[in-house]
């Protein structure tokens, strides 16, 4: 991708989490986007076929930054989040949701959140496919593999919806304890 290419890339995400900031996602337009971000229409579709897919887009984003970080490639990388990663990617990712990095927050407990949260459970999966190792030891040969990668998306996402729920009270350490901790007393 090309500099200028990257550049109304970075505009339309920009647009569009300006507006997120403000409306629910289905509420937001196409037409919208491109008159925040000031491009044209066919600009916009040259970029996304839909605004879905630029959800898709965004979501992509945040998991391909927390995978460049698990592979140390922080310095050869390029994304719309930005952060000092630390060593649990689990706790990365809990970070980027407290700092509500482009309104996750907002599109995790929207009411037309279902898309993305297909979108973030994809990601989360992937992660947990990716961590496995951390969980093996505890594994018995029972639990098939896909069985226990499931589990803990779903146990991830649980445990982010408790604590957006309650306010965010808790630091994003605790609530990778609290992560950690429900995985080995499931185990």
């Amino acid at each position: 991708m090309d500099r200028r290419q990257r550049k109304t890339r970075e505009a339309i995400f920009t647009a569009f989490i300006e507006l997120l900031s403000k409306k629910d996602f289905a509420q937001i337009t196409v037409g919208e986007i491109i008159n925040q971000a000031d491009i044209g229409r066919a600009t916009f579709y040259s970029h996304f076929e839909t605004k879905d897919f630029l959800l898709k887009e965004m979501s992509e984003e945040l998991f391909c930054h927390i995978f460049d970080a698990m592979n140390e490639e922080k310095a050869n990388h390029r994304h719309i989040f930005d952060c000092n990663a630390p060593e649990s990617v689990f706790l990365h990712l809990i970070q980027h949701l407290k700092k509500n990095d482009n309104n996750i927050l907002e599109l995790l407990s929207s009411q037309n959140n279902e898309l993305f949260l297909q979108y973030f459970k994809k990601g989360v999966r992937e992660i947990s496919k990716r961590q496995i190792s951390l969980f093996t030891s505890q594994k018995t040969e029972q639990i098939p593999t896909d069985f226990l990668i499931e589990h803990m998306a779903n146990t991830f996402i649980s445990t982010v919806a408790w604590w957006a729920e309650n306010g965010m009270q808790q630091t994003p350490q605790k609530i990778n304890e609290y992560f950690m901790a429900m995985l080995n007393f499931a185990n």
